[in-house]
């Protein structure tokens, strides 16, 4: 049986050589909570042995962010240091990698004012829209992945002794992400292609809507002319291959900005800004929420979707089986990198522009034209479960079963 040290190590190779995709002689850029320092550590050694020229970190407390929000003033909070994105970019143009490692406290911020975390976040999101985009846009090869800290092991296994915690989390971590396997980077290739498979058989049947079906949800999402699906690994423009999010289970599109029609309700609670987002629904009409309602939380979501326009749109939906690791754990890990593998979800705001035919090429015009959305958000929430049937209506308008209790139809 292999030790803890021996997983942690593992699970380092399978950030540098599956998630990074890191090309010998290639630099690379680490961004890392205090609370994975352990992990930090052995991610820049598996870096240097991969033939990383040299590897760069930033580490961050959180703590310091709720410092921010308890005695900063209240007319500070549209205050940020472009400087730090400026440096990113530069980061981005001298060819570096990038890897960021969350270790969050999924309720840092429970209690702080709704509206502090709105003006923060939306200034946030402006500011590094620049860097975001081209991240997103595979500029270079990335990837995110996650580390026990104390608080977040103590909100997934509250009922366990606090000594208990961090050991269960950190199993489960190795689990979902397929360290506990014999041979996970071998395990890791097995599974992307099994998720291009399908990827390349949902662009090939060219559905003009989904239609979910299940208990408090009946949504029509139409799809964008010219979406293309995509899922497991991307192609990074400097030709490295890269799963940017580590675990993955989604295959994902672009939806219609103006085509999303019915009532949906959340299946798990989101993690946002430091809050605890809980029995989310949400009416939409023409694209457009315009009922929204949560058991907990809801301020935070008014707020969010006050944005910009397009926040109240949808710029994802994402297919994920019940069948996923994450979901077969039984475990709500209230981190949306992780949760979100668990379920079929869909995101709050802005598009990605690998989800359309030419889509890193087209003028914002030419996007918004094909049903693509724009805002300085992108917020994942999920939808799905074991009781949710997804259909595929073509474009002549018949039905095809995609999933049927939360698993493929295939």
């Amino acid at each position: 049986m292999s030790t803890f040290e021996e997983k942690l190590r593992r699970f380092a190779e399978v950030a540098i050589k599956v998630g990074v995709g890191l090309q010998p002689g290639q630099k690379l850029f680490v961004s890392a909570s205090v609370e994975a320092l352990p992990l930090t550590r052995l991610v820049v050694e598996e870096a240097y042995k991969a033939g990383s020229r040299l590897v760069v970190t930033q580490l961050y407390d959180e703590q310091l962010n709720l410092a921010r929000y308890r005695h900063a003033p209240r007319d500070s909070f549209e205050e940020y240091a472009a400087f730090m994105v400026e440096a990113r970019l530069k980061a981005l143009d001298e060819g570096y990698a990038w890897l960021s490692i969350l270790a969050d406290d999924p309720e840092l911020l429970q209690g702080q004012d709704p509206e502090l975390i709105r003006q923060a976040s939306q200034t946030a999101a402006r500011h590094s829209k620049p860097f975001s985009q081209r991240i997103s846009g595979f500029a270079t090869n990335w990837c995110i992945i996650g580390a026990a800290s104390p608080r977040w092991a103590q909100m997934v296994f509250p009922h366990l002794p606090p000594e208990q915690q961090m050991a269960h989390l950190w199993e489960a971590i190795f689990r979902v992400s397929r360290v506990d396997q014999k041979d996970p980077v071998a395990a890791w290739t097995n599974h992307i292609e099994n998720l291009e498979r399908r990827v390349q058989h949902l662009n090939a049947r060219r559905y003009a809507a989904l239609h979910f079906r299940g208990p408090g949800t009946d949504l029509r999402v139409g799809l964008a002319d010219g979406h293309l699906w995509a899922g497991g690994a991307g192609r990074a423009q400097n030709g490295a291959r890269c799963v940017p999010n580590l675990p993955t289970e989604e295959v994902f599109t672009t939806p219609h900005r103006e085509r999303v029609e019915g009532w949906v309700q959340s299946s798990k609670p989101l993690s946002l800004h430091g809050n605890l987002l809980e029995g989310i629904r949400v009416r939409f009409a023409q694209g457009q929420v315009v009922e929204v309602y949560a058991r907990k939380g809801q301020e935070i979501l008014e707020h969010l979707l006050q944005t910009d326009e397009g926040a109240r749109r949808l710029g994802e939906v994402a297919l994920v089986p019940h069948s996923s690791p994450i979901a077969q754990s039984g475990l709500l890990f209230y981190e949306t990198l992780y949760d979100e593998n668990a379920a079929s979800h869909i995101a709050f705001g802005a598009s990605y522009d690998e989800c359309l035919e030419g889509g890193h090429t087209l003028s914002q015009e030419q996007k918004q034209a094909a049903g693509a959305n724009n805002s300085l958000i992108h917020i994942d929430w999920m939808i799905g479960s074991g009781q949710i049937e997804v259909d595929g209506i073509t474009q002549t308008g018949q039905v095809e079963a995609l999933m049927r209790g939360g698993e493929w139809v295939d």
